[in-house]
């Protein structure tokens, strides 16, 4: 176990470390500006301005508007899928399973550049598509943007789950399944009534681990900040410590926002997990 522990404390505990460290500190310049900048301890002050940051907080009204839409559908479309292909009717189970899988293969970045390239009008044969039937939709709305940006991640997620999903249902003994049709439940009652609640530490799981990749969401939405309308720089909250390490270099501020994010990761895991032991004893 000694190579993991000291692989952990380089690539982990040290950073943690060093980010607390920093986040009690901020750069301050002496005289009129004309001089050089000198490290002042600020205690909690970093903690206190990212808390009072409006754009902090909207960063998290955006993320948790993100969940409540993107989990049921991304969650909800790959376990359809999943028990599509275990029915007894499903073929070509492996092609589908790879088709689908596919996309999940695709870097985060490359997916948010080629979805970048099919939102963009004049480029996207989307658009052409649409405009040939009659329809307009502008993917860099206001409004429209977080839909743009949950299109991505369903894109990228959906398929993955669904392979978690399906070996999750695999699993479920046979005879439970056969045992269910000799009573009479047709198709969709042996799926949502004994498949589903056979796979129910399968289903938290993914949702705990949805909820953890929510709050950390960056590729997608950084990209297409620089075109949505009203999508800024800080949208997120990993663009907001993004942001203000890299564009303001008020590292302080950006290691305390950092470790503010973790403790709601943290906290968010604590809670989908508490519901999801309620929900698999229910």
């Amino acid at each position: 176990m000694a190579p993991f522990f000291v692989l952990f404390a380089l690539v982990t505990v040290a950073p943690v470390g060093y980010a607390a460290w920093l986040s009690l500190f901020h750069d301050q310049q002496s005289g009129l500006g004309f001089g050089g900048t000198e490290r002042v301890f600020s205690g909690v002050g970093n903690y206190t301005k990212a808390f009072t940051d409006p754009l902090f907080l909207a960063s998290f009204r955006h993320i948790a508007l993100y969940c409540l839409l993107y989990i049921p559908v991304m969650v909800g479309g790959a376990l359809v899928l999943a028990l599509l292909l275990d029915s007894a009717l499903a073929r070509a189970k492996r092609f589908f399973q790879i088709a689908l899988y596919l996309p999940h293969a695709v870097p985060g970045l490359i997916s948010a550049v080629i979805w970048l390239y099919l939102y963009t009008p004049g480029l996207s044969p989307v658009l052409a598509a649409l405009d040939r039937a009659g329809l307009s939709w502008n993917f860099f709305g206001r409004d429209e943007a977080l839909l743009s940006v949950i299109n991505i991640s369903a894109w990228q997620w959906t398929g993955y789950n669904m392979i978690i999903f399906f070996a999750g249902l695999q699993a479920i003994p046979r005879e439970t399944v056969e045992a269910a049709t000799m009573d009479g439940a047709g198709a969709l009652r042996t799926a949502f009534q004994v498949k589903v609640p056979g796979i129910r530490p399968t289903v938290v799981l993914t949702v705990l681990f949805t909820c953890v990749g929510a709050v950390q969401l960056f590729d997608a939405p950084q990209l297409l900040q620089l075109r949505a309308t009203g999508m800024g720089e800080s949208w997120s909250p990993t663009m907001y410590v993004f942001s203000a390490a890299f564009k303001s270099h008020d590292y302080g501020l950006a290691a305390a926002s950092a470790l503010l994010l973790a403790v709601v990761a943290g906290a968010a895991s604590y809670v989908v997990t508490k519901l999801g032991n309620r929900w698999r004893s229910a």
